[in-house]
């Protein structure tokens, strides 16, 4: 007898999924039986087999309209994967007021616009299919580990796992589960054009690499993995948890190598 994929029979809407660890998640999703649905800014790497929705996480009547088009289209809503997301380089000397809040806007509060307008799609979702209902937060190791030069980002990745946890106790009764994610760096496009910017950018990959006990970048692959394992019906006990995928980054104290 033929096993029905994972997400058979379920929606799911992912944003910032045309490109990064949003496209690997949305492609995973497609793989395992979902029908998908991607948020983005440009939607040109949107996965083939997706319903590309064009919206900026900071509009809010926008949001709204792409969730609701979203659940309309793909016949409910059972997953929302909130991945949106922007860097930021500096100490608190480095960034500007205007530049936090925009950071701010988009991490954090993005985040909060687009479950906000899911929850009735997600809570309608869960009287029918107990267990199989989620939010997952792209979180990051920065949100548990002091990272140089990146003050804003560690703030808003630490209000996102907050954020995770909150919501977790707002929902649990409801059959919503809420988790996070939270990568190492990972080889996305973003990190790309950080090392382009860098004076030796061979040096800076290298840098990254070893900063991480595996000695090298997570790849989007390896969280869109973490991810739709905490979204699917599969982790029906698991709310308010955060994993880690970050090459052992937070937990290992490896000694050096030897020479």
């Amino acid at each position: 007898m033929t096993r029905a994929p994972e997400f058979d029979g379920m929606a799911a809407l992912v944003t910032g999924g045309a490109s990064g660890i949003g496209a690997a998640v949305a492609t995973l999703l497609l793989e395992r039986g979902a029908k998908v649905a991607v948020l983005d800014r440009e939607t040109a790497g949107a996965p083939e087999g997706a319903l590309a929705l064009k919206a900026d996480v900071t509009d809010d009547a926008a949001v709204r309209e792409a969730v609701d088009r979203a659940a309309a289209e793909l016949g409910g809503l059972h997953t929302l994967v909130s991945n949106a997301g922007i860097g930021s380089i500096g100490t608190v000397e480095d960034n500007t007021d205007e530049e936090w809040t925009r950071v701010l806007d988009i991490n954090v509060l993005g985040m909060v616009r687009t479950a906000r307008h899911a929850l009735p799609h997600l809570r309608r979702a869960a009287a029918a299919r107990p267990g199989a209902v989620s939010i997952t937060h792209t979180c990051s190791i920065a949100a548990t580990a002091g990272l140089p030069q990146r003050a804003l980002y560690s703030a808003s990745k630490g209000a996102v796992l907050s954020l995770t946890l909150a919501m977790a106790a707002d929902h649990v009764r409801e059959g919503i589960r809420v988790n996070c994610v939270n990568p190492g760096t990972a080889d996305t496009p973003w990190i790309g054009r950080l090392l382009d910017r860098a004076d030796d950018p061979a040096a800076e990959r290298a840098a990254l690499d070893a900063r991480q006990p595996l000695g090298r970048l997570v790849s989007a692959d390896e969280v869109a993995a973490a991810v739709v394992y905490l979204a699917g019906p599969g982790a029906a006990s698991v709310t308010g948890t955060s994993l880690a995928v970050d090459g052992g980054m937070q937990g290992l104290r490896p000694r050096p190598p030897t020479a």
